[in-house]
């Protein structure tokens, strides 16, 4: 792989580990699983052809690698497309059992997208058939990022998503949460739905996380320059109405935010502006979420855009991966960074 020198003295590798090329114009939406030998396995949305737009055919598609990041073995398919339109959106979430949950969405038409279900017991080797999780309403264009479940110290799996009946007649979307206290296998949805009544595009692709004091803080993206947050006291089953984040721009594009394995600290990944998908940036948080500082640029280039973020903690990094969107297609562009990058 390439190596990039992100700073003096401070070395990360990276590269373009799908490239946008004729027949596969699209490579986006990524989620890293560390497997227990020690490699670690990268999911994506593979588009197949030239399609890019969110309705093209796609499958999920994963390589490996034995070395924290720095190489990676020959694609492979982890989940076919079963559905009319695509698969999208691949999530892969350590159980405290040693399990590993798979759930991605199939889409059928912008009115029918189903978040789906898959348990591995044997390392992500094999998994069970796919099963679609009970959503109301139903059929509806109910959908989830990548890289988004999470399991709460208790036991709790949270998977947030957002919907709307039709995309097409009513594309204004709201979030809500589905719990599961059985590893997968059944799931309930929060008795919150979270809306933005005066954003044009509503609340959107949300994401979760678990705070030191035991709430859940959600956020999701929204056509209004800020990034919007929520809580929730009881392990995901209501939450607070939704409130803007003080001294951050974001346009309509999703961030990330995960807990560093050392400091403890929360670090954002997002676009760094109220409009474009460019610089895309990190910050960290000492307070829980409240404030955030050391914001840097973690990618920028003339006429390109970045956006769908993932973050895995490895032994000694941290790998990230996102779309580079240049060139008429989109790219897959993982980083793997010193865990210190974020405070240098």
């Amino acid at each position: 792989m390439m190596r990039f020198w992100l700073a003096a003295g401070i070395a990360a590798w990276g590269a373009d580990l799908a490239p946008a090329v004729p027949g596969n114009m699209r490579n986006s939406e990524a989620d890293a699983l560390v497997l227990r030998d020690g490699r670690v396995m990268l999911a994506w949305t593979e588009f197949t052809g030239d399609g890019r737009s969110d309705w093209s055919g796609a499958r999920l598609s994963a390589r490996i690698s034995p070395d924290q990041g720095e190489t990676w073995g020959e694609r492979f398919t982890l989940q076919e497309n079963i559905g009319a339109m695509n698969v999208m959106e691949p999530d892969l979430l350590r159980l405290k059992s040693g399990k590993v949950l798979f759930l991605f969405c199939r889409k059928n038409s912008p009115a029918d997208c189903a978040p789906m279900v898959r348990l591995s017991k044997d390392d992500a080797k094999t998994f069970s058939p796919p099963v679609p999780m009970t959503i109301s309403p139903s059929p509806s264009y109910t959908g989830f990022n990548h890289d988004r479940a999470i399991q709460l110290r208790g036991g709790r799996v949270l998977m947030p998503v957002f919907f709307t009946s039709d995309y097409r007649t009513d594309p204004h979307i709201r979030s809500r949460v589905y719990y599961s206290d059985d590893e997968g296998a059944t799931w309930k949805p929060s008795e919150t739905i979270l809306d933005l009544p005066h954003s044009k595009a509503g609340a959107q692709e949300p994401g979760v996380i678990e705070l030191r004091d035991g709430r859940v803080m959600l956020w999701v993206r929204t056509d209004l320059g800020r990034i919007y947050r929520a809580y929730s006291r009881d392990k995901g089953r209501t939450f607070s109405a939704l409130q803007p984040v003080a001294g951050l721009e974001s346009p309509l594009s999703p961030q990330s935010i995960k807990r560093h394995p050392k400091s403890g600290d929360l670090i954002l990944v997002w676009n760094n502006s109220p409009k474009l998908r460019t610089p895309l940036s990190t910050a960290v948080s000492r307070d829980e979420g409240l404030t955030w500082e050391r914001v840097k640029v973690l990618d920028e280039m003339p006429e390109a855009t970045f956006a769908y973020t993932s973050l895995e903690w490895l032994r000694d990094r941290a790998l990230l991966s996102y779309y580079v969107g240049a060139n008429g297609g989109w790219s897959l562009r993982v980083k793997a960074l010193p865990l210190n990058w974020f405070y240098q």
